[in-house]
């Protein structure tokens, strides 16, 4: 799978919050699938979402401003959260 390609399909025909005050909101209401972090991501977010065992979270192998890149965005992301992957086969990374 190539993330990259699958997290863009997803932000175009799904549901994607980019964000990391959006991606908390999702995940206290119970909406978020999967939570993408950036490797520099704050840690006292990661500790805050870690806390959540029913959510997971794939750590992403690169900066935030790689992520936004990622993203298909010109500026930094370093969190999201997936509520509907829409044609994209980004939550069989639960399954690895």
């Amino acid at each position: 799978m190539d993330f990259n390609a699958s997290l863009r399909r997803a932000i175009k025909t799904g549901d994607v919050l980019l964000g990391q005050n959006k991606t908390e909101q999702c995940i206290q209401e119970g909406k978020a699938q999967l939570v993408v972090v950036a490797e520099n991501c704050p840690a006292k977010f990661k500790e805050t979402i870690k806390g959540n065992e029913n959510i997971f979270v794939y750590t992403f192998e690169g900066s935030s401003v790689q992520l936004g890149k990622a993203c298909g965005k010109p500026f930094m992301v370093s969190a999201l959260a997936v509520i509907n992957p829409g044609e994209s086969d980004i939550l069989s990374l639960k399954r690895a």
